[in-house]
């Protein structure tokens, strides 16, 4: 097989990608449409740019982004490099310079006689001989995306990101949520509050966890959510997403009693605090099999970050609530990895395709520099007739492992403790527990560089 791999691309996963091929001796045709065409969010000409925030996160080894962050600079991340060169102040979180980031990641790809960079827009894969790795990111090109269809079926392409926030379960307060489906939890007009108790103590563990307010609760968390701070979409966005799916903050501004009649509806319930139907009711969803994580049904938003935090920590039982990914709303262009990649990233129905970036299922920078990171060792091993996976106790692999796994309710991900692989024993405080996890992920991190003949 020759030695010689197509990147479609130069965003963040694109040039890490080349970047790590290149550096093992690997021929890369980097293949980038600026500067004669570029999409709705895209202004600069260097490859790599951030078009929304200026943060990497946190840098923190107990937070799961930054664990990401230091198991790519062990692997030798260009990425890593750069936000390290371009890096503002920015207390515990890693920001950078936006333009000096991007330049040194340019300059870096241009620089490197293994990589042949081609400015041209490619509209069919077919066009392409060889390995092909499809790093277009979440706003790809139209024409493109219809080849895509072609390929993979239009059912598993979307193109909007809808997805609610995710808490860690060891943060919910149990004496609050209680287990139900609707209906088969609510006490009977027949049953005492004893009777009523003993038969939900006989129940198994239902689909969903349930989380009751009474009036005033739910009136002071609809206040302060129709009052919390958005964040600004771009133009092109804002009409397709609020036809396709409606914010809860957007929902809640309808009137107070909307939520009630929607994703709050109570009927079906009963509180455990006071043996009544509660006023309100919110629903989780087991986000994995485990029972690690669980989603906010119901509660795609665009409050920012820091808003979700502190508006959603006011629902009773959420008020210490970490959150593992926090909702987002914006036009993002994503195949149903789970259905139709490999753990390497590779098309299952295509050997010679690879997908890296948000287009194959992961959410953010770090993440999509990191798919790109792992498609390219991914490749290298092949060309040595090797097949490797990333171990399921290190945030890469965790990542790998998401993106290649079936889920009826597929949406993009990005680094959090709740999909690494747990620990045989439970630990109670947060801080012990993230920090074994992030111990026990760069030992194998360190273990899998020291098996390998990566440079």
């Amino acid at each position: 097989m020759e030695r010689k791999v197509n990147i479609i691309g130069a965003g963040l996963a694109g040039c890490e990608c080349a970047y790590i091929l290149a550096k093992n001796g690997i021929k890369v045709k980097l293949y980038e449409m600026k500067p004669d065409y570029k999409s709705e969010a895209h202004k600069s000409n260097d490859f790599a740019e951030l078009v929304c925030s200026n943060s990497l996160k946190s840098e923190s080894l107990t937070n799961a982004c930054g664990l990401l962050k230091k198991e790519m600079e062990m692997l030798g991340s260009l990425f890593i490099e750069a936000a390290y060169n371009a890096r503002v102040p920015a207390g515990q979180a890693l920001a950078v310079n936006r333009d000096i980031f991007s330049k040194y990641i340019t300059d870096k790809i241009k620089d490197n006689r293994n990589i042949e960079v081609v400015y041209k827009k490619i509209d069919n894969l077919d066009e392409i001989e060889g390995i092909k790795v499809v790093a277009t990111g979440p706003l790809t090109d139209n024409t493109l995306m219809n080849n895509l269809k072609e390929k993979i079926g239009q059912e598993d392409l979307y193109f909007y990101d809808a997805a609610a926030p995710i808490i860690s379960r060891d943060s919910i307060n149990m004496s609050i949520a209680y287990w139900g489906d609707r209906y088969e939890q609510e006490r009977q007009k027949s049953e005492s509050i004893e009777e009523w108790k003993e038969r939900l103590s006989k129940l198994p563990e239902a689909d969903y966890l349930n989380l009751p307010m009474n009036k005033e609760e739910y009136e002071n968390f609809c206040n302060e959510l129709v009052n919390a701070e958005v964040v600004t979409l771009h133009d092109f966005e804002k009409k397709e997403i609020f036809e396709g799916c409606m914010p809860i903050e957007v929902m809640a501004k309808r009137g107070i009693d909307t939520l009630r009649f929607g994703p709050l509806k109570p009927v079906g319930f009963t509180d455990l605090r006071t043996g009544s139907r509660p006023y309100a009711n919110v629903q989780l969803r087991m986000e994995n099999k485990e029972g690690e994580s669980f989603n906010l049904v119901g509660f795609q938003t665009n409050l920012k970050f820091g808003e979700q935090k502190r508006v959603f920590s006011l629902i009773p039982g959420l008020e210490n609530a970490v959150f593992e990914r926090y909702g987002v709303m914006h036009k993002n262009t994503y195949i149903n990895g789970g259905k139709l990649l490999d753990n390497n990233f590779c098309l299952k129905k295509d050997s010679s395709i690879y997908f890296a970036g948000q287009i194959s299922g992961v959410e953010g920078y770090v993440e999509s520099a990191a798919s790109g990171m792992m498609v390219a060792y991914n490749i290298i091993e092949r060309f040595n007739g090797n097949r490797i996976a990333f171990p399921e106790d290190t945030m890469l692999g965790s990542l790998a492992k998401y993106v290649s796994t079936e889920n009826i309710n597929y949406q993009p991900m990005n680094a959090n403790f709740g999909i690494i692989k747990p620990l045989d024993k439970k630990i109670r405080d947060k801080k012990q527990k993230y920090t074994t996890l992030a111990n026990i992920s760069l030992e194998s991190i360190k273990r899998l560089k020291e098996d390998r003949s990566w440079r």
